[in-house]
């Protein structure tokens, strides 16, 4: 007996959907804090988004970007500062 309904297609791109949005905010946010965790976070959400076939591809090549992009500023900082964390 099943007490839930089974997922269908248009749930599954509502949730492929959501997940390049999210990956685009996580990618934003990542510039600002903890952009060790929220770039790759961003980065594979992204990349799944992209495999499944979402609607908002824009959004999901943008969250790829702004995770690589995070992962690239931390590195410059660590770089600049000689340290594994840096601050403004």
């Amino acid at each position: 007996m099943h007490l839930t309904a089974p997922a269908t297609r248009r749930t599954g791109l509502r949730d492929t959907d959501g997940m390049a949005v999210a990956s685009f905010v996580l990618g934003l946010v990542g510039f600002l804090v903890l952009n060790v965790f929220l770039g790759p976070t961003a980065i594979i959400l992204a990349s799944i988004a992209l495999i499944r076939g979402t609607q908002r591809k824009g959004r999901a090549y943008l969250g790829l970007a702004l995770g690589v992009l995070d992962l690239v500023v931390l590195v410059a900082c660590m770089h600049v500062d000689s340290t594994v964390s840096w601050s403004f």
